[in-house]
């Protein structure tokens, strides 16, 4: 099963995350199938940056989305946008 998740990269104590397409069973920070945004938690959630098409392409083929990465997409898209 496919996850839209947070892989966390950036140095100690000052974390940096991307919004990836992941298999569900592959390592947090590991192997991931596309990359489809960024997220800063020293910024504003709504600054996060998210391919809201490439979002959409893999929800449409069965990608679920983890608690924290809806939350972050959400807030950087617009709760209107993400079903």
């Amino acid at each position: 099963m496919l996850k839209v998740r947070l892989a966390r990269r950036g140095a100690k104590k000052r974390p940096y995350y991307h919004v990836v397409v992941a298999n569900s069973e592959s390592p947090r920070d590991g192997k991931f199938v596309e990359q489809i945004g960024t997220y800063d938690p020293a910024r504003p959630m709504s600054e996060a940056r998210i391919n809201g098409n490439r979002l959409e392409y893999w929800l449409g083929h069965g990608a679920q989305m983890t608690r924290t990465a809806g939350h972050v997409i959400k807030e950087a898209l617009g709760a209107s946008s993400v079903g």
